[in-house]
């Protein structure tokens, strides 16, 4: 699985970083990093609960 960023979307709020902080990172400019892409199974739980989580759906999974 991959996880997709829309970086027109995205306003830095963070709240994917403190479900999923091993995949999502706010830089100190306020840009979220995506720290990998593809997504381990074990990974998995936390990242869809990101992706649901995010206000401005910024983010997408893709199976």
């Amino acid at each position: 699985m991959r996880i997709e960023l829309n970086r027109t979307k995205c306003t830095g709020l963070g709240i994917c970083e403190s479900i999923a902080p091993e995949v999502f990172e706010v830089n100190d400019d306020g840009d979220l990093v995506l720290l990998t892409e593809d997504i381990t199974d074990e990974q998995l739980a936390e990242v869809e609960q990101a992706v649901e989580g995010c206000p401005t759906a910024a983010l997408r999974l893709h199976r």
